[in-house]
């Protein structure tokens, strides 16, 4: 996690991150249907559905170890580290005529174990989202979509006295959104969807979080609601045969308050293809929450979060 001090900056600077990765669509679109034919790894790149056969479901599950040790090692340094990190990408489509109905689920979780600082997670998420669409035209939908996003298990601040405070727990924060607006799909891979009328929820089931005001919500009170436009752009791209990219930008404005002040969730993921078993990956995310107040001297200022995770171990499709 990281804090920027010119907040009213960040959402442009993670748009712009998100574009230039979107760019290789530009610069790659001869190469298209050669990376359809090649395969995929998600939902978007699947080869149009067979005649009557409406579902089509899978996945790609991957799981990254990592391992260190020394003794009598006069650089310094811990005498023993220890990485486990998965992911489990996981979808079902639905296709039939003027109707389609996407569900995809994204589950990451790792855990690091040092000598000095013994074991901590590093990665936690849980997010699944379900949009129903009814074409309008060859590339627009008119769609409705769902979302819920929160994580696993507990996650702390860690002082320097060894001391912890907690930070997030599984609905501590949690989001459900529900969005109704218009489905642009002007290439394969990349979907653009807006919405003017949004609802969203923010939840925070736990009592100490919930008296500081944690996350937005009243001190005292466990969740609130929000009236907002939201967008959400994703693209999966096959830059060749063997590496691929899977990105994520969602957008948030709250139309009660500070509206100019953008809610901003970016997920980043390359994977390159060592064999039919082995792959190395590298992710990158970014949020921006206005309300989430943890960073800064006092610990009271929003800033840019950022996480990053490379790795190389097992990889599996579904």
């Amino acid at each position: 996690m990281a804090f920027l001090s010119k907040k009213n900056h960040l959402p442009g600077i993670v748009l712009l991150i998100f574009f230039l990765l979107i760019g290789f669509h530009s610069i790659a679109q001869d190469q298209t249907m050669v990376d359809l034919k090649a395969g995929a790894t998600t939902q978007r790149d699947l080869p149009k559905l067979d005649s009557g056969k409406f579902w089509k479901t899978g996945g790609l599950f991957n799981l990254n170890i990592g391992q260190g040790s020394q003794k009598n090692w006069a650089a310094g340094g811990d005498d023993f580290s220890f990485s486990l990190n998965s992911l489990l990408n996981i979808f079902s489509r639905y296709k039939k005529g003027k109707i389609s109905w996407d569900n995809v689920g994204n589950f990451n979780y790792g855990l690091i174990n040092t000598t000095s600082q013994g074991t901590r997670k590093n990665d936690d998420r849980l997010d699944v989202t379900s949009k129903v669409g009814y074409a309008i035209s060859k590339t627009i939908n008119g769609a409705f979509l769902a979302n819920f996003h929160s994580q696993f298990s507990k996650g702390y601040q860690y002082n320097s006295d060894t001391s912890k405070n907690l930070l997030s727990k599984f609905m501590a924060p949690g989001y459900l959104l529900f969005s109704l607006g218009f489905d642009y799909n002007p290439a394969p891979g990349l979907s653009i969807f807006l919405s003017p009328i949004t609802t969203r929820w923010i939840f925070v089931h736990n009592d100490s979080l919930s008296l500081k005001g944690s996350y937005g919500v009243t001190p005292g009170e466990r969740s609130k609601s929000e009236l907002g436009a939201f967008g959400s752009i994703t693209y999966v791209k096959n830059l060749n045969p063997n590496i691929s990219y899977n990105g994520r930008l969602d957008l948030f404005s709250n139309y009660k308050r500070n509206p100019q002040n953008i809610d901003v969730m970016m997920n980043n993921l390359l994977t390159f293809k060592i064999t039919k078993v082995l792959a190395a990956s590298f992710e990158l995310d970014f949020i921006y929450d206005d309300d989430v107040k943890l960073f800064g001297p006092n610990h009271d200022s929003p800033g840019l979060q950022i996480k990053q995770i490379t790795g190389i171990g097992l990889s599996m499709k579904m």
